[in-house]
């Protein structure tokens, strides 16, 4: 069962964001949407990937990075090795909210798909004076594992080679891209579709957060607000 994010703060949560620029990040984050590439298609080694991975799964300091978003939402990154296995969840939250919602957990619940396409390339952007993650090729690959969509058209494929490359990744890596937007295995890849009446993007998928409308039941106004910070402009 996915962790409240209120019981986190008794957890050995550490700051993840240090962990970005270090060598083997990617192909040890992206390990699970990336089987059958070697950390070499990153511009990694195996050494760096595998210490990485022992980080990310360290019991005694649980990685969190965070994703500022317009508003003052923002997506939360939790790694958790509370159990016998490491799992991650992926939160929205909102400092006016009593309750974060969750947009994704490879944990036994196994929850997701939560963002589609149009939303994740939407969120690309830090607002201005963000703190966080704010770096536009680090925020989309962060977000990869929250994204199953069957629809990705081939600006999302440009959009993730560019930023592999600019991570380090060799300059032919478009194989790796369409591999990672695949989806994550644990939920794979679903159909959505624009719900007009309700604003929101739907998922069709059995374990998606996102089979009714995003924020339903939160106050009109900050429904509004949701929907524009996932709105593309």
């Amino acid at each position: 069962m996915v962790m409240a994010r209120h019981w986190y703060s008794s957890s050995p949560v550490v700051d993840g964001h240090p962990l970005l620029d270090e060598r083997g990040f990617w192909p040890a984050y992206l390990a699970d949407l990336a089987d059958g590439f070697a950390p070499e298609a990153f511009g990694s080694d195996a050494g760096d990937a595998d210490a990485m991975l022992d980080t990310l799964h360290d019991r005694s300091a649980w990685p969190m990075f965070t994703v500022p978003l317009a508003g003052g939402f923002a997506i939360v990154v939790h790694f958790n090795s509370g159990e016998e296995f490491t799992t991650t969840d992926y939160f929205l939250t909102h400092p006016d909210w009593s309750q974060d919602l969750v947009l994704a957990s490879d944990d036994q619940d196994r929850i997701g798909p939560g963002l589609c396409w149009p939303e994740l390339a939407a969120l690309l952007e830090a607002p201005p004076d963000a703190a966080g993650v704010t770096g536009s090729h680090a925020r989309l690959l962060l977000l990869l594992p929250v994204l199953g969509d069957a629809a990705i058209p081939e600006e999302a494929v440009t959009a993730v080679v560019e930023a592999l490359v600019a991570q380090g990744a060799p300059e032919a890596s478009e194989a790796l891209a369409r591999r990672l937007l695949q989806g994550h295995p644990v939920w794979g890849v679903e159909d959505w579709w624009f719900d007009e009446d309700e604003q929101s993007w739907l998922c069709e998928g059995d374990h998606s957060p996102r089979k009714v409308p995003l924020g339903d039941h939160l106050p009109p106004q900050q429904r509004a607000a949701l929907e524009a910070c996932l709105t593309p402009r």
